[in-house]
C-alpha cells in the first residue's frame, strides 16, 4: 500500500476562483519555484498582481488540486490549446504549474493528478499533451518523450550577416498590433508543431517581459507583413526572444534590421526552435550555439490521435499493427492496427502487413517527427523487422516540431 492510500483525508478536486484556492495556488507556485520578492520587483511585478494573474488561469484552464484537509498540497494545470501537426489542427492540452510541497513527495499524488487530468483530456477530445519538463527522467517514467529542441545562440557584432538585404522595410509596433498577432497565426497555420496562441497563451507570452521589450515587423514591397522579431536591448546586448518569418526575404530583412543596431550592441543572443543551427547560413559561422531538449509530449488516446493524423498520400497503402505499452493509461495498453492510405489514417480490424512493438513514448516522438522509425529501430526502441520500420517511415512525414511557447 502506498503512502497516499494510507492518507484517506486527501481529496482531489478542481480549483475554483471564488474560494481561497487562488491564494493557495499562488502560494504553492511561489514556494515550489522559489519566486522571491526581489525577482518580482526586478520584473516589475508585485505579489498582488501575481494573484490577479492566476484568476484567468483558473477560469480558462483545467486545474486539479490535491488537498490535505483544507490545505492545497499539489496541483496540475492543463491549458486547452490548438496545435499544427503536419497541417492538421489538433486539440491539445499544455500541462503546466505542476508542483507539490516537498513533504508530500513520494505519496503518489502527482501520478494520480496526472492520470485524472489526462482522463479529462481524453473525454474532451484532446488526444495530445505537451509540457515543459522540470525533470526529463521523471516524465520518461510516465510515458512522456522529447519532441522538440531549443537552440540558443550568441553572435558577436562583427559576425552579424553583412549580406542580408531585402527590398521591404521594418517597423516597430506595439505588443497588441494586429499585424504582429495575425502573423503568428499565419505562421502557426503553415508550421508543423506550432501552437495557435489564444488570449491566455498571449498573456503568458508577455507575463515576465520588461516594458521596453520591442516588436519589429518586416513588411514586403506590397506592405504585407511577412515576419517579426521580439527583442530587448540591455547592457549592450540584443536579446531576441522570438524571430519568425514566412519566407527567406523576411528572414534576411530581419537580420538586416539587427545589423542596423551594430553601433548600439556588442552581441546578439537569441533562441530558435526550428531545430536547425543557424551557423551554416552566416558568413562567419564560428558562433556559439547550444542545443537542448525543449518540450516533451504524450499521446493521450492513441485511437483518437490516429483519427486525425495525416500520412503521405503518395505512398502505397499499408496496414501496420502497433503493439503498445503504456503503464500510465490503460486504454493505450493494447495493439492497434492502422491503415495508412491516401493521406489518412484509419483504425482497422483487418490483418496487418507488419507488426511493430514500442512504448507510447516512442510512438509519440515518432509521430511528432522528432525521430524516425529507422533511428528508433537502431536504438532498440522499436521491436520488429527492419523492413517494417522502413515501410512505416515511407508513409510518415518527417519534420521536427517547432514549439516556442512556454506556458
Amino acid at each position: 500500500m502506498d503512502k497516499m492510500a494510507r492518507k484517506t483525508k486527501y481529496e482531489i478536486r478542481t480549483l475554483k476562483t471564488e474560494t481561497d484556492d487562488v491564494n493557495q495556488y499562488n502560494a504553492l507556485l511561489r514556494y515550489a519555484f522559489q519566486v522571491t520578492e526581489q525577482e518580482l520587483a526586478e520584473t516589475g511585478w508585485r505579489d498582488d498582481e501575481i494573484k490577479q494573474s492566476k484568476f484567468p488561469v483558473l477560469d480558462r484552464a483545467d486545474v486539479l488540486g490535491c488537498f490535505d484537509g483544507k490545505t492545497l498540497i499539489s496541483q496540475f494545470a492543463v491549458y486547452p490549446l490548438k496545435m499544427n501537426i503536419y497541417d492538421t489542427v489538433f486539440q491539445i492540452g499544455f500541462v503546466t504549474s505542476v508542483c507539490t510541497y516537498p513533504e508530500y513527495s513520494g505519496h503518489g499524488i502527482m501520478k494520480k493528478l496526472m492520470v485524472k487530468s489526462l482522463t479529462n483530456m481524453r473525454h474532451k477530445g484532446q488526444s495530445f499533451a505537451l509540457l515543459y519538463p522540470y525533470s526529463i527522467p521523471l516524465y520518461h517514467k510516465l510515458g512522456w518523450e522529447i519532441v522538440s529542441n531549443k537552440i540558443s545562440y550568441t553572435v558577436k557584432d562583427r559576425q552579424i550577416p553583412a549580406k542580408a538585404t531585402a527590398p521591404g522595410y521594418v517597423r516597430r509596433v506595439d505588443w497588441e498590433n494586429a499585424d504582429f498577432m495575425n502573423l503568428h497565426s499565419t505562421f502557426a497555420s503553415v508550421t508543423h508543431g506550432c501552437l495557435f496562441r489564444n488570449a491566455l497563451a498571449w498573456e503568458e507570452y508577455w507575463r515576465w517581459d520588461e516594458d521596453d521589450t520591442n516588436v519589429a515587423v518586416y513588411y514586403n514591397e506590397a506592405d504585407k507583413p511577412c515576419g517579426y522579431m521580439v527583442y530587448l536591448i540591455k547592457s549592450d546586448i540584443m536579446h531576441i526572444k522570438e524571430m519568425i518569418y514566412l519566407n527567406r526575404e523576411a528572414q534576411q530583412g530581419l537580420w538586416e534590421y539587427i545589423r542596423a543596431h551594430e553601433s548600439m550592441i556588442d552581441e546578439v543572443r537569441g533562441n530558435t526552435y526550428f531545430s536547425e543551427p543557424i551557423a551554416f547560413e552566416m558568413d562567419d559561422g564560428d558562433i556559439r550555439e547550444m542545443i537542448r531538449p525543449y518540450c516533451m509530449g504524450r499521446i493521450v488516446d492513441v485511437e483518437q490521435f490516429f483519427e486525425n493524423y495525416p500520412c503521405d498520400p503518395d505512398e502505397k497503402p499499408v496496414r501496420i499493427a502497433f503493439e503498445l505499452h503504456d503503464e500510465l493509461l490503460s486504454w493505450n495498453n493494447k495493439t492497434v492496427t492502422v491503415l495508412f492510405e491516401d493521406g489518412h489514417c484509419k483504425i482497422t480490424k483487418e490483418p496487418a502487413d507488419y507488426t511493430l512493438k514500442m512504448s507510447i513514448a516512442t510512438l509519440t516522438t515518432l509521430l511528432l517527427g522528432y525521430k524516425t522509425a529507422e533511428r528508433l529501430y537502431e536504438m532498440e526502441r522499436i521491436e520488429g523487422t527492419e523492413e517494417a520500420a522502413e515501410h512505416l517511415d515511407d508513409v510518415l512525414f518527417h519534420k521536427i516540431p517547432y514549439i516556442s511557447d512556454y506556458i
